[in-house]
C-alpha cells in the first residue's frame, strides 16, 4: 500500500495520526506533513472531540461530501482536512470559523482532469 494510501485511510476512518507516524517511519518515508505536525493534528482532533463534538462530525461529514462531489484532486482532500485541523487552537480563529471556512470547499465546483 502506498503511503497516501495509509495516510488517506487514516484520516477517512478516523485512525489515530500517532499510529500514521509509527507506521511512516517504518517505512522510512515522508509525507505532506512532519511528525509533529501530524501529532499536533491528532491531539487538536482529540481535543475537538472533546470541547466540541458537533464540530468534529461536521468536518468529518464535510470531507466525505468532498469525496462524493469529487471536487479537486482526491489526493489532496485527506492533506487538506489535515491543514484545516492545524488551523484549530492555533491563533485568531475559533473551530466553528475553520468549519465554516473548509465547508466552503463545497461551494466549488471544479473536478479532476
Amino acid at each position: 500500500m502506498l503511503l497516501i494510501e495509509i495516510f488517506t485511510d487514516t484520516i477517512l476512518n478516523k485512525k489515530n495520526l500517532k499510529d500514521y507516524v509509527k507506521i511512516r517511519k517504518e517505512k522510512n518515508k515522508r509525507g505532506e506533513f512532519d511528525d509533529a505536525s501530524l501529532i499536533k493534528a491528532e491531539e487538536n482532533l482529540q481535543r475537538l472531540k472533546q470541547e466540541n463534538p458537533e464540530i468534529h462530525d461536521a468536518m468529518y461529514e464535510t470531507l466525505a461530501k468532498i469525496y462524493e462531489r469529487n471536487i479537486g484532486l482526491t489526493l489532496e482532500y485527506p492533506i487538506d482536512f489535515i491543514r484545516q485541523i492545524l488551523k484549530m487552537y492555533n491563533g485568531s480563529l475559533t473551530p466553528c470559523q475553520v468549519y465554516e471556512e473548509y465547508q466552503r470547499v463545497l461551494n466549488h465546483y471544479h473536478h479532476n482532469a
